[in-house]
């Protein structure tokens, strides 16, 4: 049953930010153990953004997945469902009616089950739910459809702008729109782990002064929101940064500590726990361990090396292991192609590189297009290859030609320079030292 939260229960005396987004944390705490303590922040200030949504240019989508059903999904959504202002609480409901509900009010959809939806065993036509909330996450957006029967045919724009909340088993949400939202992985609660039961009778009166409450204050600070400019952690941009500017703005309005564990929690979930990968970056991700700072590899090599790789997909790709035609055509799209260059033996061979060449963008644009920055460790260990922060390669290089010719331009050959000589770079004759000579390594101490 969807409670009807319109705000016509007094709240009582005002009350400030701080105290009304703890009353909001700890009911759930009440009710739910969360994986983590950034979750309880999260979704107390992703509750708090729906009384004003029109405030914000995004109403970022809230994603609770779990590997194994009973990990606390739906209960979440059954305490929104109790706090959330105009809440719709839905496992099926057709996208017809979810544009019709949308464009009555702006709603709070609380879908439950989303996996089965999103689940392409299932054979469903799941594109205009997709559509919807996508486009829904943006103020203003619409989508047209064709309404009425053949003879008074005509084109409705349907506003879809909304929060949302999905709740469902990992593995099939689409992509489009995790990028979109703050997922909170549940998991099933620990045996040393305890809860409140959840009576949904009792709980309602206890959530209706706090519902109240929030209601009441996010109204008085409504136009410090609509204003908002929150300053985002460092390493928090664009997408990440979109999802999180309606929930920093509402913790900043609280004051306190809201603003900092806010933060916190960006991190955490924008950074340091994000979407899971789509194939094609994990494929870069995997690519730029197996190069591990070299410039250059063959293209036999990488396959053998992430086939061989434990828990990566590439052993079974469409039923067999990655190949070097499917690994051309997962590559393609971030304009990186196979090219000719010589091995280490001084052989022409076919594979990859870091570095540009012609239509080639090479993997290191890649690294640094889509994959985060690497940690101060790996960068390290890979930056012996003249590598930037990011993995990619900074030294100009230009030994790849085409298929018929392969020149190695890193040397200039010279008369003098033979076969054993031709890699080795001249000794600059050492000036004595007036001082005692350090032993080499491997002689002994002087005497």
């Amino acid at each position: 049953m969807n409670a009807l939260h319109t705000g016509a229960v007094d709240p009582g005396p005002p009350q400030g930010g701080v105290q009304v987004l703890d009353d909001v944390a700890a009911f759930f705490r009440r009710y739910i153990a969360f994986p983590t303590e950034h979750a309880f922040t999260a979704v107390a200030l992703w509750a708090a953004h729906t009384h004003a949504p029109g405030c914000f240019y995004v109403t970022p989508r809230l994603v609770l997945d779990s590997a194994e059903p009973g990990s606390g999904k739906t209960r979440v959504l059954e305490l929104l469902n109790l706090l959330c202002r105009y809440p719709e609480m839905t496992i099926s409901a057709s996208t017809a009616a979810l544009f019709r509900l949308i464009n009555d009010k702006p709603r709070t959809i609380l879908f439950d089950e989303i996996d089965a939806i999103f689940n392409p065993k299932n054979g469903g036509n799941f594109e205009d739910l997709r559509a919807l909330l996508n486009a829904g996450y943006k103020r203003g957006a619409t989508i047209a459809r064709c309404v009425g029967d053949a003879k008074t045919m005509a084109v409705q724009r349907f506003p879809v702008f909304s929060p949302a909340a999905l709740a469902g088993l990992a593995g099939n949400m689409p992509s489009t729109i995790l990028t979109r939202a703050v997922v909170v992985h549940m998991r099933r609660r620990k045996r040393s782990e305890h809860v409140e039961p959840f009576r949904e009778k009792l709980a309602e009166r206890e959530a209706e002064p706090i519902r109240e409450s929030l209601a009441a204050w996010v109204a008085d600070v409504a136009h410090v929101l609509a204003a908002a400019e929150p300053v985002m952690p460092a390493g928090v941009v664009d997408r990440p940064a979109e999802v999180w500017e309606a929930l920093l703005a509402v913790a900043d309005a609280a004051g306190g500590h809201w603003p900092g564990d806010a933060r916190a929690a960006c991190e955490h979930f924008a950074l340091t726990t994000a979407t899971p990968p789509t194939l094609g970056t994990r494929l870069l991700a995997d690519l730029r361990t197996v190069f591990n700072g070299r410039d250059r590899v063959a293209t036999a090599e990488i396959l053998a090396a992430l086939v061989d790789m434990e828990g990566a997909p590439w052993g079974e790709i469409k039923g067999k292991p990655l190949d070097s035609r499917v690994l051309a055509e997962l590559l393609a799209r971030y304009r990186v192609s196979p090219l000719v260059f010589k091995n280490d033996q001084d052989k022409a061979t076919r594979g990859y590189t870091a570095f540009p060449k012609g239509e080639n963008v090479g993997l290191a644009d890649a690294w640094d297009r889509y994959l985060p920055a690497l940690q101060r460790n790996e960068r390290n260990e890979r930056n012996h290859a003249g590598q930037d922060r990011y993995g990619n390669v900074t030294a100009s290089v230009t030994d790849v030609t085409g298929e018929d010719q392969v020149t190695d331009a890193s040397v200039t050959v010279t008369a003098s320079v033979t076969a054993l000589t031709r890699q080795v770079t001249p000794v600059t004759p050492v000036t004595p030292s007036s001082g005692p000579r350090r032993p080499r390594s491997g002689e002994g101490a002087a005497a």
